[in-house]
């Protein structure tokens, strides 16, 4: 497995990088096979530490997972505890995944923006000019070609609260989230009847 140790305006020293690498290789091959890539970046957030870890497994999907404490090295632990968590909680789906799929997960370029909607400028007096929301940034994501119970795995190991994919079963793009009463919600477009 390929490991990318960062630090976000940290000096991420050999030390450390060397037990990301221990670690985070025997959490992950105990539950996952073949995994491919993991990136792991370390911030501040005042005075605790920010770990956020992201592995691509060989099935295509991807974990992610954040820890924060006060100790550099307990976020590692904390990311890496959720981490196996996750993926204890849906090894035999992964390996049932890896199996059952014929050709791998297919995902296509689409565009991310980011919006400003300019609310915060408007008083009682001074109403916006437009509706239009202003672009504040562009950029590249995929959107993945999966079933409806890879959606739901895909968005829940990647902690998201909302999964955009393409469905296997028609080509359409359907929207998986989780709702506030804890259930799975779906969009599905085409299925209108």
């Amino acid at each position: 497995m390929q490991i990318q140790v960062h630090g976000k305006q940290l000096d991420v020293g050999e030390a450390l990088t060397t037990h990301v690498n221990t670690r985070l290789t025997e959490a992950v091959e105990k539950f996952a096979n073949r995994p491919t890539e993991a990136i792991v970046t370390f911030s501040k957030d005042r005075h605790e530490f920010l770990c956020d870890a992201s592995v691509h497994l060989s099935t295509g999907m991807t974990v992610q997972a954040r820890g924060r404490a006060n100790d550099i090295y307990d976020s590692l632990e904390g990311s890496i505890d959720k981490m196996e968590k996750q993926l204890r909680r849906y090894k035999r789906r992964l390996k049932d995944h890896h199996q059952k799929r014929d050709v791998p997960i297919e995902a296509f370029e689409a565009s991310s923006y980011i919006l400003n909607p300019g609310a915060e400028d408007a008083t009682e007096d001074n109403e916006p000019e437009t509706l239009q929301p202003v672009i504040v940034a562009e950029m590249a994501t995929k959107v993945q070609s999966l079933s409806v119970g890879e959606a739901v795995m895909q968005m829940e190991l990647a902690g998201a609260p909302l999964l955009v994919f393409r469905n296997d079963a028609h080509g359409g793009v359907n929207v998986v989230y989780q709702r506030d009463d804890g259930n799975i919600g779906w969009v599905d477009p085409r299925n209108n009847g």
